[in-house]
């Protein structure tokens, strides 16, 4: 049975794992720098207790993270946080605490209680997570609904915060295991409630949390294999096509002929892989008719042919 939402048909098509790396705790002044990431790679970080800034990899004004704050960075930019005093970093020691590693700077200045970890996603999937999600998403778990009231994904994510900060104070078996599915669970939620929030004013989260623009989204991640035309998908969002064209585009960023082909070829690449799948019935599946223009289009995507990147090794990600 196919899932019944965007989010759910996003993580079947390029599944997240997770990892929780190191857990902080820091008397001022801390000060911690992280280069560009691997790629695929998506760092996290979320604030127990203290208050942290996060300098922003664009650029822009710095970002004072409170407790409850989640930081995901799905570009994988260089960023650094400190405690924002200006005054010199105290150099932190490190220790095991059996399932991840333990930072410490000890002191009076103000405390700060911080998890660190990673996101991973296989390629080519890396590529939809850095063009259609926010270079920084930063969310709380206190955050309330459109309506004014305690949101419930928020209360969801409190209590996997909580979760995750018990499984570090104790070394219990599968604990490993279970910080890295409360990682990508932290990613899963976190989109949620960006969503919900309205946490994003372009990108796929954009488009996912207008109504107007929703239903398209839907229906194009549900079957991308189907010939989408820009009248179906206008009129499923009852608008014109010119409006639907012009909101699409502002939201997005890119119009919804190309997240249409981006996601025809994430779906490509991951049938590519499995044993048997010809090249003819690939590109059928994902609406080419013809074997050579899906060849074609796929190589200027990838750059790669669909030969080469079936021999390139194995991914895990279902479609």
């Amino acid at each position: 049975m196919e899932p019944a939402d965007w989010l759910s048909r996003l993580l079947e098509i390029m599944p997240v794992t997770g990892s929780l790396d190191i857990r902080c705790y820091y008397a001022a002044p801390w000060k911690i720098a992280y280069e560009t990431s691997d790629a695929g790679m998506m760092r996290y970080h979320v604030v127990l207790r203290g208050t942290a800034i996060l300098e922003d990899p664009d650029g822009g004004q710095p970002r004072r993270l409170n407790a409850g704050d989640i930081v995901i960075l799905p570009g994988g930019d260089a960023h650094t946080l400190h405690d924002g005093s200006g005054l010199s970093a105290i150099t932190a020691a490190h220790r095991s605490g059996g399932n991840h590693k333990i930072s410490e700077i000890t002191g009076s200045g103000d405390p700060l209680d911080m998890i660190c970890g990673h996101l991973k996603v296989p390629r080519p999937h890396d590529r939809i997570m850095r063009e259609y999600l926010p270079s920084q998403l930063i969310v709380n778990s206190n955050v309330a609904s459109h309506a004014g009231n305690v949101s419930i994904v928020g209360e969801q994510l409190s209590k996997l915060i909580s979760l995750m900060r018990m499984e570090t104070d104790v070394v219990g078996l599968g604990g490993t295991a279970m910080l890295n599915a409360f990682s990508s669970a932290l990613f899963t939620l976190s989109l949620r409630l960006a969503s919900d929030a309205g946490a994003s004013s372009k990108g796929l989260l954009a488009v996912a949390g207008n109504p107007r623009l929703a239903p398209a989204l839907e229906a194009m991640m549900k079957q991308p294999g189907h010939p989408w035309t820009l009248p179906e998908l206008a009129e499923l969002c009852h608008v014109s096509r010119a409006t639907f064209s012009r909101h699409f585009q502002e939201h997005l960023g890119k119009s919804a002929s190309d997240f249409l082909l981006d996601l025809r070829m994430s779906v490509a690449a991951n049938e590519l892989k499995k044993p048997g799948s010809s090249t003819g019935a690939v590109a059928e599946k994902v609406g080419y008719q013809s074997e050579a223009a899906f060849q074609r289009i796929f190589k200027e995507t990838m750059g790669v042919t669909p030969s080469h990147w079936r021999k390139s090794g194995s991914i895990s990600a279902p479609s």
